[in-house]
């Protein structure tokens, strides 16, 4: 069984057991239930909401935060001796699905 959900502006497809990255959730540690199931498939067919599946969800538990890689970005304007540099991280929260409820 698997299913769509949409997190942090994004959609996942997540199945039982799986370790997905997410943008950063607004906890710290405990159990984090994802209500905005887009689509449930699995071996009885598939189950598309409009634009959620009523009455399903999935329940995960927050394993980490953390930052991401950092990205360098550099601006500069030719003949005009403007140069800026600056960097980035991207802070994200690491989940593992515990269970598909339908």
């Amino acid at each position: 069984m698997y299913a769509i959900i949409e997190t942090g502006g994004k959609q996942y497809q997540v199945k039982e057991g799986d370790e997905i990255f997410v943008e950063k959730l607004g906890i710290d540690e405990g159990e984090v239930t994802f209500d905005k199931v887009l689509l449930i498939g699995g071996d009885a067919g598939i189950t598309a909401g409009a634009p959620y599946v009523s009455g399903a969800s999935v329940k995960a538990t927050l394993l980490k935060n953390g930052k991401g890689r950092k990205i360098n970005v550099f601006t500069y304007k030719p003949k005009k001796g403007e140069k800026v540099a600056k960097g980035h991280r991207q802070p994200y929260s690491k989940v593992k699905i515990e269970a598909i409820n339908a």
